[in-house]
């Protein structure tokens, strides 16, 4: 893409190494590897699976380079010195503003069409699964749903009982002003006023 991206940001990671790896043998084509970096440089990773995925691209080595690391001697490497990736500031006692979003949900791809939408009220700040939660909460019989856990975190699998499958190659799309979200539900957090789209989609 034309600001750097290449395919989405969790497969940023992975692709770096690759064309890390694989440099000598595209050669002469020029590929512009700072705009790429700038892209991955600028994003709040935070699924360990992401960070080890992009971090071996940012100190210029790639998963083929594990069979020659000299392990001795890193050893050396005070604990003190071990930063963590990304710091959680916690604030206790204090309130949070609340925030309203307006989530809606649309199949129209297979059985009985549907769209549902609602407005739900939560503290600033909270992810998308969050608002999930109170939506369904407050009306199970339209918007319950189901998650399964992955290693990039919880991953929806069903919405008011209609189930993604990949006999069908459907899943469920989040979608925000009509834009894919780069994140998950487990990570994105909506901001106030935002409508937030589950689509029942085809890949």
């Amino acid at each position: 893409k034309g600001n750097g991206m290449i395919g989405n940001i969790y497969s940023m990671g992975l692709a770096l190494q690759a064309l890390e790896a694989t440099r000598k043998f595209y050669a002469p084509r020029k590929w512009d590897c700072a705009q790429a970096f700038s892209v991955v440089s600028a994003h709040d990773y935070q699924q360990p699976t992401a960070i080890a995925q992009v971090l071996p691209a940012l100190v210029g080595r790639s998963y083929l380079d594990v069979a020659g690391l000299d392990c001795a001697a890193s050893q050396d490497i005070s604990p003190s010195r071990q930063l963590p990736l990304s710091p959680m500031l916690e604030i206790h006692g204090i309130p949070r503003a609340h925030i309203q979003v307006h989530y809606s949900i649309t199949n129209t791809l297979q059985g009985k069409h549907f769209h549902y939408s609602t407005s739900v009220t939560v503290p600033s700040g909270s992810t998308l699964l969050r608002v999930m939660e109170v939506a369904a909460e407050q009306n199970p019989q339209t918007f319950s749903f189901q998650t399964e856990q992955t290693s990039w975190g919880p991953y929806v699998t069903s919405i008011h009982g209609l189930a993604a499958s990949t006999d069908d190659r459907t899943y469920w799309q989040f979608l925000s002003a009509g834009d894919a979200l780069d994140k998950g539900v487990g990570i994105y957090k909506p901001h106030d006023g935002e409508h937030i789209q589950a689509i029942f989609s085809t890949y």
